[in-house]
């Protein structure tokens, strides 16, 4: 009997636990557990790791970006040597962000218009403009397996008006996003389209945003203008409501998000998706996250502990090597602290995310949460 092509892309939840989710992403390139964290690789690489070893960790995908490849080495250039999953050496699937949060960063070098945004390099001060179609081609050419569409990502403490404005700018940008992925026929066969609710803190706005995508029609949807400084109070004050102005049958992603206890309270809201560079740039810079809380490997109180960065923790940082050690290589610069920390690190967060699977799969999700916070936040050792 022959093996059945593997979908484009199928989204199946398999169990609920209040508004938590459980379930799986088939797509060509393999099975997406959800819910999901997605190790950032920017520039084709989770910086100080090798690929094998970041699926060692357990990620299913990681995130790539349209804005930083673009420019570095090139999305031709990436498409010439046969695609970025060939280049990076990752045989699974890839999302690339679309460089709409990059460029808005990039306040100081850009121009906005309803066509897109034209900009300066942060590289070498190059002119380039950026459009949701030239976004779609950029994305094609690295050959991402979900693609981002285009959008504009305001500060929430904008005014309404500016807000409201930007929201509909971005849905004009998301219909053309979705025409220009499906011009590239080929491409759109076997890879996904996310179309992103913007609308910051306002209710209303993100109801209008949700409606717009959902009129578009999209693979999954995400929960864009969040985690740009708001607070997590605020956050979790618009995840009561703006998942749930989404697709229930669609994955659901909120992108750039975030600390361990931040996503614990995204999936207790119904997302099934995230990706963050914290995990990543916190080990390089001596930081490790573990089931009692943060710690500092810096700091002098570890200079002669013999225990592992986590007793739960087996991954290669843990089960080789002690806090003494780590404490050692951080303090002195050495780039394997780097590559261990940030190893553990994204080892800890797949642990997490298994553990939140396992948790809504057996019905006792909101028990666990709470045994989680009091644990991470109440139980943080100092330093």
């Amino acid at each position: 009997m022959s093996e059945q092509p593997k979908p484009r892309f199928a989204f199946e939840i398999a169990a609920t636990d209040g508004k938590a989710r459980m379930g799986t992403i088939q797509m060509q390139r393999g099975e997406i557990r959800t819910p999901a964290f997605m190790p950032v690789g920017t520039a084709a690489t989770v910086k100080a790791m090798k690929p094998e070893t970041v699926r060692a960790t357990g990620a299913d995908i990681i995130l790539g970006n349209t804005y930083h490849l673009m420019l570095r080495p090139g999305a031709e250039r990436v498409a010439k040597l046969g695609g970025l999953h060939k280049f990076m050496n990752w045989d699974r699937p890839i999302l690339t962000d679309s460089g709409g949060y990059q460029v808005m960063s990039l306040s100081e070098l850009r121009k906005l218009t309803e066509e897109g945004v034209e900009f300066r390099s942060h590289l070498d001060g190059s002119r380039h403009m950026l459009t949701p179609e030239r976004s779609m081609e950029i994305q094609r050419l690295l050959g991402s397996d979900i693609v981002m569409a285009f959008d504009e990502c305001p500060r929430a403490d904008q005014p309404r008006d500016v807000i409201a404005s930007s929201m509909e700018m971005s849905m004009r940008w998301a219909k053309r996003s979705r025409d220009g992925f499906d011009s590239g026929e080929e491409h759109a066969a076997r890879s996904a389209l996310f179309g992103i609710q913007q609308g910051a803190l306002d209710e209303e706005l993100r109801k209008r945003s949700a409606d717009a995508l959902i009129d578009i029609g999209f693979d999954g949807y995400a929960i864009g203008g969040l985690a740009v400084g708001e607070g997590q109070e605020a956050m979790f004050a618009t995840l009561e409501f703006a998942p749930g102005q989404l697709p229930k049958d669609k994955p659901r992603y909120l992108m750039g998000v975030g600390k361990p206890d931040d996503l614990v309270g995204a999936v207790e809201s119904g997302v099934d998706m995230f990706d963050c560079v914290l995990p990543s740039r916190s080990g390089r810079n001596g930081q490790a996250f573990t089931w009692n809380g943060p710690i500092n490997l810096r700091n002098a109180r570890f200079a002669e502990d013999t225990g592992p960065i986590d007793e739960r923790c087996s991954c290669d940082a843990c089960s080789k090597y002690s806090r003494a050690y780590l404490h050692h290589l951080v303090k002195s610069k050495e780039i394997l602290g780097a590559m261990l920390m940030t190893e553990h690190n994204i080892a800890f967060y797949q642990q997490l995310m298994q553990a939140m699977r396992d948790a809504i799969g057996e019905g006792r999700f909101a028990e666990w949460a709470r045994d989680f916070r009091r644990n991470y936040l109440e139980e943080s050792p100092p330093g």
